[in-house]
This record gives C-alpha cells, sequence and structure tokens, in this order.
C-alpha cells in the first residue's frame, strides 16, 4: 500500500499549483503575521474584496502549508507536495484498517480506494481534499477499533482526530451521525462522536471573540450573494455527484439493473453522451443497492453522506465524494469475485493516472506562460483577468488582480484565461494589442475541465464525470493597451468605439443598448470644433436609489439635476467652447446599489453621453 501511494505521488512532486491552492497559500502567508487566524484577511476574489474568513473551509490546511513557509521559507512545488505525502499515506493506511474490518479483501478495497480518480488526481494539488479524507479516515478507523475492542484510549485518540477533520472542512459535520449509528450501543462513543459538533463550533465562538464574526456566518452571506445555493446550482449539483458515482470504483463492479432503465432515460434527455446518462445509471444502481442493504453500516456511511453531500455542495465536483470511495469499495469486494477485484482497480488506475497527465498538463500551461512573459512584464504594470494557478504564477511576477470595472490605462498589460470567468473593464482610451498568446492542449483525449468542455469533475460547466475530447482545454493570452484618441463626440452606449472611449465606471453593454454606470464614470468624447452643448441619455430603475446627477467636462462642473423619481430623461448643459482635441467627462451619482447575484456597485443606466 505504501508503495503504491509513493508511486502514485512521486511522478507529479513537481505538479504546478492549480485551483484554489492560491487561496490556501493566502492563509498561510496570512498566518506568518496572525498565526492564530490565518484567515483573518482579504484578499480579491472574481474581481471583487473577499473576507477570507468566508472561505469555504476551516484553517487546517492553511496552518499546514503555514508551518512549511515558516520552515522553507518560500513557495516551492516539489518540498511542498512531498510534505502532502503524509496525508496520502495516512489514508491509505486508515483506509487499510477499516478494509481490513469489512471487506473480505481488505487489499483489494485499499487499492480501489487508492486508484479513484479524485485521489489520484486532486491528491496532488494544495486544498484541503486530501488532508480531510486522511483524517475523516483516521477518524473513522479509531472509532471503529474502539467501539469494537471497547477502548476508551482508543476513543480519545478518535476524538483527537475528529476534532482535526472538523476544522478541515465543514462536511465533517456529517462524519458525526455516521459514527453514531455504529457506536449507538455503547454510550462512551457517543460522547466521543461529539467531538465534531464540539469542534466546530468552539472555533466558530473562538473566532467570534477574537475577531467580530463567525467564520459560518461570513460563508453563509457570500453563499447568497453569489447565489451559490439556488435551487437550479443544486439541481445540477446533485445530477452531477450522482454521476460521479459510478466512477469511484470502476463502473463494472457496480453494473446497473433493470429498476435504473427510468433514470438513464430521462437522463439522456439531458444530456445523450453515453458518459452521462450511463453514469447516472450505475450511480443510482449503487444508491438502490445501498438502500436494499441499509442496516449494513457501510451502506448506512454512503446514503448518510450521500444526502448530506446533496445539501451541502452546490458544485457537483468529484472530489467532494471522496469520503464515500472506501466504503463503495468495501461493498464491492462483497459483491464481485476477487480476481475481477484487481482487473478493475488496474482499469481505473489507468484512467486516473491519464486524468492526472491531463491536469498537470493544464496547470504547467498556465506556469509556463508565465515564465516566457517574464521580461516583457519588467517596468509594466500588469493585470490578471483570471483565477487559479493563472493568477498565482503571474502574481508572482509582479501582476495584480485585475477588479470588476477596473480602467487599463495605455501601456498596461492585461493577462486573459478564455476559460475563466472574464471580468469587464475598460481600456482608458485605447485598444488591445495582443503581446503573447498560448494553447493549452493535451494529446490525451479526455478532459476534467476545458473550453466548450461538458465535464462537472471540477466546474459546473457540465454534467459528466469527465470528457473524451481532444480540443483545447485553454486559450490564454497577453495583450497590452496602446492608446487611441476618441473619434466620436456623441457616443451611443452600443457604439464599436464604445469600449475604447469609456475610462472607467462604465460597465458591459447589455440588451445590445444600454449600459449601467457606478457612482462615477469616465469617458472620452471627441470635442468639437465649435462651442457643443453636452447631453446625457439615461434612465433610472425602480431598484436604483440614485437621484442626483453630476457632470463635469475637463474637471470643470457643468451641469448638476437632481430627479423626483425613477424614468427616462436627458440631462442637458449649455453650449462652451473646449480647448484641445478630447474632452473628459464625468458623471457622478449620489448613491449606488446592487441586486441579489449581482456583485457590482449601480448608479443608473446611460444609453448615450454627446456633444452637439
Amino acid at each position: 500500500m505504501v508503495l503504491v501511494v509513493l508511486a502514485l505521488r512521486l511522478p507529479f512532486l513537481h505538479q504546478a499549483f492549480q485551483g484554489d491552492d492560491l487561496y490556501y497559500l493566502y492563509g498561510a502567508e496570512h498566518a506568518q503575521i496572525d498565526p492564530l487566524h490565518p484567515d483573518n484577511t482579504r484578499h480579491a476574489f472574481l474581481g471583487r474584496i473577499v473576507d477570507m474568513r468566508g472561505h469555504s473551509h476551516p484553517p487546517l490546511d492553511a496552518w499546514f502549508l503555514a508551518i512549511l513557509l515558516a520552515i522553507l521559507k518560500d513557495i516551492d512545488e516539489v518540498r511542498y507536495h512531498a510534505a502532502y505525502i503524509l496525508f496520502s499515506l495516512i489514508a491509505g493506511l486508515s483506509a487499510l484498517a477499516l478494509a481490513r474490518r469489512f471487506s473480505p479483501f481488505p487489499l483489494a478495497a485499499t487499492l480501489l480506494f487508492l486508484v479513484t480518480p479524485a485521489f489520484v488526481v486532486n491528491g496532488n494539488s494544495l486544498e484541503s481534499d486530501l488532508p480531510f479524507i486522511a483524517l475523516w479516515l483516521l477518524s473513522t478507523a479509531l472509532f471503529v477499533a474502539g467501539v469494537d475492542r471497547r477502548s476508551v484510549p482508543m476513543l480519545v485518540a478518535s476524538s483527537l482526530a475528529m476534532a482535526l477533520t472538523a476544522i478541515t472542512g465543514y462536511q465533517s459535520v456529517i462524519l458525526f451521525p455516521i459514527l453514531l449509528l455504529y457506536g449507538r450501543k455503547w454510550r462512551p462513543s457517543w460522547i466521543a462522536a461529539l467531538a465534531i459538533p464540539a469542534a466546530l463550533g468552539a472555533w466558530q465562538l473562538y473566532e467570534r471573540l477574537s475577531t467580530g464574526a463567525m467564520p459560518a456566518g461570513v460563508l453563509a452571506g457570500y453563499l447568497q450573494s453569489y447565489a451559490f445555493e439556488a435551487f437550479s446550482q443544486k439541481l445540477r449539483n446533485s445530477a452531477a455527484l450522482t454521476g460521479h458515482l459510478a466512477w469511484l470504483v470502476f463502473p463494472a463492479l457496480w453494473l446497473p439493473g433493470l429498476l435504473t432503465l427510468p433514470f438513464a432515460i430521462g437522463a439522456a434527455f439531458i444530456d445523450p453522451n453515453p458518459l452521462f446518462w450511463a453514469s447516472i445509471a450505475v450511480g443510482v444502481g449503487i444508491l438502490i443497492w445501498c438502500s436494499r442493504n441499509w442496516r449494513d453500516f457501510l451502506c448506512q456511511w454512503v446514503l448518510i453522506f450521500f444526502l448530506g453531500a446533496l445539501i451541502v455542495f452546490f458544485a457537483g465536483s468529484m472530489r467532494y465524494l471522496l469520503p464515500i470511495v472506501l466504503p463503495i469499495a468495501i461493498l464491492a469486494t462483497r459483491r464481485v469475485n476477487p480476481k475481477w477485484l484487481y482487473a478493475a482497480a488496474a482499469c481505473e488506475a489507468a484512467l486516473s493516472l491519464a486524468l492526472a497527465v491531463v491536469n498537470y498538463q493544464h496547470w504547467d500551461g498556465y506556469r509556463r506562460f508565465a515564465k516566457t512573459l517574464d521580461k516583457d512584464l519588467e517596468n509594466r504594470r500588469a493585470w490578471i483577468n483570471g483565477e487559479w494557478g493563472l493568477r498565482l504564477y503571474f502574481e508572482s511576477e509582479g501582476a495584480l488582480p485585475l477588479m470588476q470595472g477596473q480602467a487599463v490605462h495605455p501601456g498596461e498589460v492585461v493577462v486573459s484565461s478564455s476559460l475563466a470567468y472574464p471580468l469587464p473593464f475598460t481600456t482608458g482610451g485605447g485598444v488591445l494589442t495582443p503581446v503573447a498568446e498560448r494553447t493549452i492542449s493535451s494529446r490525451i483525449p479526455l478532459r476534467i475541465v476545458a473550453l466548450n468542455g461538458k465535464s462537472a469533475y471540477s466546474t459546473t460547466m457540465g454534467l459528466r464525470p469527465f470528457d473524451i475530447s481532444t480540443g483545447p482545454i485553454d486559450r490564454v493570452r497577453a495583450e497590452t493597451v496602446v492608446e487611441r484618441k476618441p473619434s466620436l463626440s456623441v457616443l451611443p452606449m452600443n457604439a464599436p468605439e464604445a469600449e475604447q472611449q469609456i475610462v472607467s465606471g462604465v460597465y458591459g453593454l447589455e440588451n445590445g443598448q444600454w449600459r449601467w454606470m457606478s457612482r462615477r464614470a469616465l469617458l472620452l468624447l471627441k470635442a468639437p470644433p465649435a462651442a457643443a452643448g453636452l447631453s446625457i441619455r439615461l434612465y433610472i430603475p425602480d431598484s436604483a436609489p440614485a437621484r442626483t446627477v453630476e457632470v463635469s467636462i475637463n474637471l470643470k462642473r457643468v451641469a448638476s439635476q437632481t430627479y423626483s423619481g425613477p424614468g427616462a430623461y436627458i440631462l442637458s448643459a449649455p453650449s462652451t467652447q473646449l480647448e484641445g482635441d478630447v474632452a473628459t467627462l464625468e458623471i457622478n451619482v449620489d448613491k449606488t446599489f446592487s441586486p441579489p447575484g449581482d456583485q457590482r456597485q449601480l448608479g443608473i443606466i446611460l444609453t448615450e453621453v454627446g456633444l452637439r
């Protein structure tokens, strides 16, 4: 088992940092300043400054990274990934201990767990998934041994492991009822299982008293404001997680029965690709089998956690199901001839390693792109329109994360990803000119995430457990802003020239006609040769609290108007002679608002601005 773990991890020690590694490293960096509160800081996320206390995971993983950073004095892929092998070994040994207790073929069950895609792929990141599953299985193994042997020291050790699990992931609370069911006949086990809610509660109270806010409360606010808990998102999460069940162990070990046929047919109407509807059939088959055998502890483990996952999670990523890989693998060893178990493990290992290689090439593409632009970014301000490893590696080169509505000025560089969520920005009176571009792909025809991909392995872009494709994973590019003088004196918001003449404070075009502005908007207009009057066509929606609009041209106030209520208006200013050939128009409103699910600060709607 140890040799298998090393064989899975050592080839990927040079894995580029990926996914949310960036945010955990932020916590580790802040812990060098405030060791007791690694999450009591702020950082940019999707173009907005957020409170890290609202992070979706408690701080144990950040603390572990903080220890590495304090010892190693730098962030390094090889040494950090080597340190994380510790969690892989804990997970493997704990899985083997549980398999010896519940499986007739414990080594086969452990191998099926170790080669599952989520363990192989996501075990090479710095995210909390690997520490969490290691501590979850350690807690369970110690608890089961303690109950079986009526050993109080074992239960005490289990409680300590549970406390660590609790401050690794909020979903640890699902382990509480699972363990209660196993130890329900022995009262000391009830007390031991209380370590999970007790640790979560103590941490929340500690943060409230020492920093002024409960992390769970901050997180709940972000889940609502970003609409992560929307009903449509929950439906996608349920479908994706059900499909992922099929690939936690090789699907051939859980061939579905006729009862799953209606689910497969229904899924085919959503996505006719067999990777989706066949996976749904197998996943539903596993749930039906566990329901029929619900008195079995392992079946209870699977059903309770899966139900909890449907409630807790908002994105159906495969790694979220790591806690039920082992019980499903053990149940498979009870149903299948042992000679097929090792064949299934070999097939699953081949798939997982192929996905891990594709994942390696994806994140390595960002690392290589950042290195190629190292000299180009010297003495130039650069902005990153993206997240994940792309942002991490360009931040290491001195770039800054792009904020919503950011004004990027001539001479500055914008690094963008076609795969990431694009943020609106303005070019401050210039045009974007390409500096460099790179297409990230892989010859292996498997995709975890990709442009036009339908995989739900790590994102909400699709519903399939993974995708079969040779298409590009991502396209990244660097562009510089080249100055261009404004060409229009009258600027409709849907004019092609609008993007070049908007400096800041005006958002993207909507309905092909208008744009929202924030509290302050700057635009450039071509100054007419003769005296010209200002005309602004604007609209104040019912939901907008703004009532007063002030306008300046070249820093000189020319108009101010207070409106009695919502409606469409034309704000005018008398004619004036402008010096030079460029006029800088500034529009200010007195109030802004943010509607539910929209992080922008919205003032009023602009349809047209002009000098006539």
